[in-house]
């Protein structure tokens, strides 16, 4: 929606970012849920003696998000968020691991 007036873009705009306030309270909020179930993972792997870094499960994730991508955002930008958010949970799979080493 276009603002027809400054007024109404300045309302816009404040109530996009209250939105967007919440929504990012919302995505932390998961985040920390999904680096929970990492940890898990990280306990059982360790107990497998399986590696931390699993190249075909990281590819099932990005294939599993794009496949339920409805946009606006596109595929590889959200591949490339992702990357992120692994790297993130390999790098605390492989801290705690570190710290369980006798």
């Amino acid at each position: 929606m276009t603002p027809a007036n400054p007024e109404d873009a300045q309302r816009l705009l404040a109530e996009n970012r209250a939105k967007i306030d919440s929504l990012d309270r919302k995505i932390v909020d998961l985040l920390n849920e999904r680096t929970k179930m990492a940890v898990e993972i990280g306990r059982a792997k360790s107990v497998l003696a399986s590696p931390v870094v699993e190249p075909s499960r990281e590819e099932n994730v990005f294939r599993n998000v794009t496949l339920h991508n409805k946009g606006p955002m596109p595929d590889e930008a959200l591949k490339r968020i992702y990357e992120c958010i692994i790297l993130e949970m390999r790098a605390l799979q492989n801290m705690r691991r570190e710290s369980e080493q006798p």
